[in-house]
């Protein structure tokens, strides 16, 4: 069988409204050339639709027209490679995601230790920063909440008061583990992330040692994060003002 069989019998088999890939399609680099003639080639037929550079999608027909893929799986080839995550959502969407703000996003940011990206066609602009680690399924949860933290008094139509409450929440529900996990990554990054981590396990759970994230910090470094300490009543102890 040809190669540009082998596509087309791929693609046949993906549902309608998924998003793909050279690396879904299973197609070696030396052959990305005469990929690219079929791809093409099915393009014109219609069978597929170009989203970005390198990505497409099998549109999804209806009784009112075609349907584009929806924002999970137009997302989706650029937080994977090869079947692994090496990215995730961060910036406004994300913490609209979080609840933190209603500010809508006009761009999506993904950071990524690696893969750098940008994308400007139709309604999908999405923009890529560096991550602090390498992205996986099994952190990248962690990395979002990081990231909040680092952005506390950046996050539109938010106060860092209302913010902290939030995620103070969503910190709390997670396991030992993935504290434990979140302290580890929270290492990497800027010292007021540290800090701030720090005040909200000893202020939601006094039993989880904050010592390696009290050491990594100057203790005659100050944070002006404008926080109440009758949100967080810890602030004192990290020098969080």
């Amino acid at each position: 069988m040809s190669l540009a069989s082998e596509i087309r019998t791929r693609i046949n088999k993906f549902p309608e409204g998924k998003t793909f890939g050279y690396s879904d399609l299973l197609i070696a680099k030396e052959d990305y050339v005469t990929a690219a003639k079929a791809l093409e080639r099915l393009q014109k037929e219609g069978l597929i639709k170009k989203m970005s550079k390198g990505v497409f999608y099998k549109p999804k027909q209806t009784v009112f027209g075609e349907l584009k893929p929806d924002y999970t799986e137009m997302l989706r080839p650029y937080l994977f490679e090869d079947g692994k995550r090496v990215a995730y959502e961060t910036g406004y969407s994300l913490y609209s995601r979080l609840k933190l703000t209603t500010q809508v996003a006009f761009r999506i940011k993904i950071a990524s230790r690696d893969r750098r990206i940008s994308v400007n066609k139709g309604a999908l602009k999405i923009d890529t920063v560096k991550s602090y680690v390498d992205v996986t399924d099994a952190n990248y949860k962690l990395l979002e909440l990081l990231d909040a933290l680092k952005d506390i008094k950046r996050i539109p139509d938010a106060s860092p008061d209302n913010s902290i409450v939030i995620l103070s929440s969503l910190i709390n529900k997670l396991s030992d583990k993935q504290i434990a996990e979140m302290i580890k990554y929270a290492l990497s990054y800027p010292p007021r992330v540290k800090a701030l981590l720090g005040a909200i396990l000893e202020n939601i759970n006094n039993q989880v040692s904050t010592n390696k994230l009290k050491q990594s910090l100057n203790p005659l470094t100050k944070f002006e994060l404008g926080i109440k300490k009758s949100v967080l009543p810890t602030i004192n102890n990290w020098n969080i003002e």
